[in-house]
């Protein structure tokens, strides 16, 4: 594990360098599958016996307080994280399931403030039948 990366990552956000936040910061770096608590737990729990869900659960929420990790509600029925540190939206294939990022030029970010707003969260949520499953390979 390149511990190097995200122990900066968590210095410069001010955060305490734990073991736990290391490995759930990586796993959802190198894994782009917007992934649900459990599925994060499930897989660091193999290589980790000790690893607690309730940790999976604090980790999570506090590098969203940090803004390190973005909580999707996209399917409505549970929560998925996203790492990222770029703006983009989400596309949920209500046929398979699969969320896949959504990169859209002209979202006004910068002239929010000359309008006298400030703004803290930005949610793009697309919903539909992916490529994948419009061609009959998906889910």
């Amino acid at each position: 594990m390149d511990t190097e990366k995200y122990t900066g990552i968590l210095r410069e956000n001010g955060m305490k360098v734990t073991p736990q936040r290391l490995e759930v910061l990586r796993f959802l770096d190198e894994n782009r599958i917007h992934p649900t608590a459990d599925d994060i737990y499930r897989t660091l729990k193999k290589d980790n016996p000790s690893l607690s869900k309730t940790t999976v659960y604090n980790v999570l929420d506090i590098l969203s307080k940090y803004g390190l990790v973005e909580v999707l509600t996209i399917s409505g029925t549970e929560s998925r994280y996203d790492y990222g540190s770029t703006r983009h939206q989400h596309f949920l294939c209500t046929s398979c399931g699969r969320i896949v990022d959504i990169h859209i030029k002209g979202l006004c970010m910068d002239c929010m403030p000359e309008k006298g707003h400030k703004v803290e969260e930005v949610h793009g949520y697309f919903k539909g039948t992916c490529r994948d499953c419009l061609k009959g390979i998906g889910g």
